[in-house]
């Protein structure tokens, strides 16, 4: 990981609509929505509260951000 890159990544949805969610490069869990997110984050450390979750510069969001929890439509 590079200085610059955000410590957490939440991954795109997936078929069951939840996004893998890794810190610092080492797997979380799977997160259905943000109150899953901010439950996962709180075993590392991290409290952060929903509205923090979109707007902090330590997620990584892939495929959509914190509105998106399903997978997108073909």
């Amino acid at each position: 990981m590079t200085a610059d890159q955000p410590p957490v990544t939440v991954f795109p949805p997936n078929a069951s609509g939840g996004r893998d969610v890794h810190a610092e490069g080492s797997p979380l869990g799977l997160a259905h929505s943000v109150a899953d997110l901010v439950d996962l984050l709180s075993t590392v450390g991290l409290e952060l509260g929903p509205d923090e979750v979109a707007t902090t510069r330590l997620i990584h969001w892939q495929g959509g951000g914190p509105a998106v929890w399903a997978e997108s439509p073909p």
